[in-house]
């Protein structure tokens, strides 16, 4: 079955939304895990007895729902409490870089059961690609011993555009060979479940707000590697724009004029300037042998000063760019992700300067400009939450009850 990618993410205008009654209604209480019994929930509700009880009986049968034991009585026999079972269903979550990919398996409230990294170069095209993710991730799931049939479905995210609709790259300038190809269909021979495909960026925004800053309405994720992207949070949601191009802070020139070419053809990007393979160019340029972004992470960690001034100004070019960001969207939190942003306050120093010079008082009043706290699992944590917030939606979670649940 195709899955409308931005039905899974927030409801269209005229869609029908799940009855109040539905089992899928009732699930969303016990997302937070906390046990409950069947007279909480009608005193929640409002709903019948009867009602609830059929409902939660539609639960337990899908096993999301399971027995947590008894409360505390008052008077006869104590009540019976269930809770949301985060471990009926598990997710498979990938995040997909230019050179790497991390393949992980989570529960539904986005817990990495297990997870390998592996390298792989995104320019060997689609099939050699997932074909790889692909063995990993059936062999990963043989490591927990969990059947098939268990899987909810499968989070990816890709280093270029994609079409959030149909999943499909969209003249990805990294990625030979992918454009408009059917990442969902060729991953539905392998995992018949729903599959969710979303630029990389999202999926980190996405990922540390889930995590992290799970009460942050308006943030936004910096990912600074090969390139150089954005995810935005508003509103407490990921935004994607009206094709899908949202956050594309790399291809946004820096204020100087720098005149630097870039991939995408247009001169002085901030991706040409200040990503990581940029930064890498002109440490070549003096000299030193350095080929990957690791690399420049090591010579930075080893206090090289001409490193550390060019991360630092790399960092000023970032907060020019970042400024008028500030100014538009007014964010109260912006988390540095990616491979370059593990050089760590030399990076955050430099974006910081620039984003409190360049900002109005007003927006940068409260912002926070902060490394990110997923240890490089913001990919897969958002690839993870992709799914789960389309799995255990209402509509959802009434799919998986049966016909009777909504």
């Amino acid at each position: 079955m195709a899955i409308s990618h931005a039905a899974a993410a927030r409801p269209r205008p005229g869609t029908p939304q799940a009855l109040p009654s539905s089992a899928g209604s009732l699930f969303q209480l016990l997302r937070d895990g906390a046990p409950r019994t069947r007279a909480d929930l009608a005193a929640v509700t409002g709903l019948a007895r009867s009602t609830i009880s059929a409902r939660v009986e539609d639960l337990l049968g899908s096993t999301l729902v399971a027995p947590t034991g008894e409360a505390a009585s008052t008077g006869g026999r104590p009540p019976a409490t269930f809770a949301f079972n985060p471990g009926a269903r598990f997710v498979l979550a990938v995040d997909l870089g230019v050179s790497h990919a991390r393949v992980a398996l989570t529960d539904l409230a986005n817990r990495v059961l297990v997870e390998q990294m592996l390298d792989q170069d995104i320019a060997a095209g689609p099939a050699a690609v997932l074909g790889a993710v692909t063995d990993v991730a059936l062999r990963l799931i043989g490591e927990v011993g969990r059947p098939l049939a268990d899987l909810a479905g499968v989070g990816i995210g890709l280093p270029g555009p994609v079409e959030h609709d149909s999943g499909r790259p969209t003249s990805p300038p990294v990625m030979p060979g992918w454009d408009r190809f059917d990442v969902p269909g060729h991953l539905r021979e392998t995992f018949p479940v729903p599959i969710l495909v979303d630029n990389d960026v999202n999926i980190m925004a996405l990922g540390e707000h889930e995590t992290v800053y799970p009460d942050v309405e308006d943030m936004v994720l910096v990912k600074i590697a090969s390139g150089i992207g954005a995810g935005i949070i508003s509103d407490g949601r990921l935004q994607r724009g009206a094709q899908g191009a949202a956050g594309d802070l790399g291809h946004i020139a820096v204020p100087d004029g720098n005149d630097t070419l870039c991939t995408c053809g247009n001169v002085g990007c901030l991706e040409a300037v200040a990503s990581g393979a940029a930064v890498a160019a002109k440490l070549r340029e003096q000299g030193y042998e350095i080929s990957t972004n690791a690399d420049l992470v090591e010579l930075v960690r080893s206090g090289d000063r001409v490193a550390v001034q060019s991360v630092r100004q790399a960092g000023r070019e970032i907060g020019a760019v970042l400024a008028g960001l500030v100014n538009l969207l007014n964010p109260s939190v912006i988390v540095i992700g990616g491979v370059v942003a593990a050089v760590g306050e030399h990076l955050l120093a430099g974006i910081r300067e620039s984003v409190y010079s360049r900002s109005l008082p007003l927006a940068t009043q409260h912002l926070r400009i902060v490394g990110s706290r997923t240890e490089g699992r913001a990919g897969v944590l958002g690839a993870s939450a992709l799914v789960t917030q389309h799995v255990l939606s209402p509509e959802g979670i009434n799919a998986i009850a049966g016909p009777d649940a909504g």
